[in-house]
């Protein structure tokens, strides 16, 4: 009796448990995060049964403590009194994507960071986050600094931060020193991160993974022009390297993007609080060679020159055109810069006005558009950009500006 009784309640609910199967398995499919765990393997996808060989099988490599496809971090260096304006970059960098990658975070500081900061910045994420300082090496200003020409430089600066030391030593410190931390040396890629910053659009992709499949080493989203002011000997140094070194620059090199008719610099730099890099660049002889370079020839102090005209020039010398990247479907806020993209006011997962962008039609964008095109794709018959160029004065960065 028992026997037939449990073959009755076996075939009523047999039709509700087979549905049940069936929603759940396309349901797990039809999850982005996934769906591109899957894509990045030849041999699963969501039309062939999945069966888990162990308990670690079945962990998302997207989950917290999954192992993820790319060796990357989301990376910042910050200090204590961020820690209002990092939750805010944060809360829009989890919503808007990390949530389903839980990529780690790093922070780096000059000095120990508090419990607060430490428990506000966990809070907002399930992933892993790092904290770190940084060692006297690479927050100094070198021996070799003329400390009598520095002190009067900073005196009689004319342009912003020009009477600051921790603008200065934050700027060599990204330039040479921030790839080489303890905590970054087991990362292929690191996304650059900053307080105060948001980010407008949903991203359904992994933008770590899209860099290493397309062979991508520098992903940039913002390119202005720099204060010429505060770099006014940069070029000149790198020309004299250049010439000393002229094997290290790639067959296919932006070097075009940075000069004007006359082959002096232009001032176009990409945005550095904003990039995503294969930290192999950063690691490679080339690169770093260059740092060494500019950092005895004393700019970063006697001058006031910015990592991200350091990092774009050498990108633009280094890389062969292919390997650079405009992540223009990323929305982004820097304060007084709008990045937006085509059409968000009406369509697509943005929310911003694209007529406060002037990113897209600015002409360092538009230069490189047009002369990465004639380096990859010279037969091409539609123009890299059509329409107006805008030209704007340059932006101060505000970031690691107060003493």
């Amino acid at each position: 009796m028992a026997l037939a009784t449990y073959r009755r309640l076996v075939w009523r609910h047999l039709p509700v448990m087979l549905i049940g199967i069936l929603a759940g398995y396309f349901v797990g499919c039809n999850k982005p995060a996934v769906r591109r765990t899957l894509s990045l393997f030849d041999t699963a996808d969501c039309s062939q049964p999945r069966v888990a060989k162990s308990a670690i099988d079945t962990v998302d490599m997207y989950h917290p403590n999954g192992t993820k496809p790319v060796r990357a971090a989301l990376v910042a260096l910050v200090r204590n009194s961020d820690l209002f304006g990092l939750r805010m970059a944060m809360r829009q960098i989890e919503d808007r994507w990390n949530r389903e990658h839980n990529y780690p975070y790093i922070f780096v500081n000059d000095v120990p960071f508090t419990d607060e900061f430490k428990q506000g910045v966990r809070a907002l994420t399930k992933a892993q986050v790092k904290f770190g300082t940084l060692d006297s090496e690479s927050w100094q200003v070198p021996g070799w600094i003329n400390q009598t020409k520095y002190q009067e430089v900073k005196r009689t600066a004319q342009y912003p931060h020009g009477e600051k030391d921790s603008y200065r030593k934050m700027c060599r410190f990204q330039s040479g020193y921030l790839h080489r931390h303890p905590l970054l040396q087991d990362l292929d890629y690191y996304w650059r991160i900053e307080p105060d910053v948001e980010y407008y659009c949903d991203i359904d992709y992994d933008p770590f993974a899209f860099m290493q499949q397309n062979g991508l080493k520098y992903g940039w989203n913002v390119a202005m022009t720099e204060f010429m002011a505060t770099i006014p000997t940069l070029w000149n140094t790198t020309k004299m390297f250049a010439l000393e070194h002229p094997e290290l620059i790639a067959p296919d090199s932006l070097w075009q993007w940075l000069v004007d008719e006359h082959g002096q610099y232009n001032g176009c730099h990409f945005w550095s609080n904003f990039e995503i890099v294969d930290l192999s660049f950063y690691r490679s002889p080339a690169y770093q060679a260059y740092f060494d370079y500019l950092d005895r020839a004393g700019g970063f102090f006697y001058e006031r020159w910015g990592d991200a005209p350091v990092h774009s020039i050498a990108a633009a010398l280094f890389l062969n055109a292919s390997q650079v990247h405009y992540f223009s479907d990323i929305g982004y806020f820097h304060p007084s810069v709008v990045s937006c993209p085509r059409g968000a006011r009406t369509q697509g997962r943005c929310v911003c006005d694209a007529n406060k962008s002037f990113v897209q039609d600015g002409f360092c964008t538009v230069r490189f558009l047009q002369v990465k095109q004639s380096i990859v794709d010279p037969n091409a018959t539609v123009p890299a950009h059509s329409g107006v160029v805008r030209y704007a004065e340059p932006v101060v960065r505000t970031v690691f500006s107060n003493e």
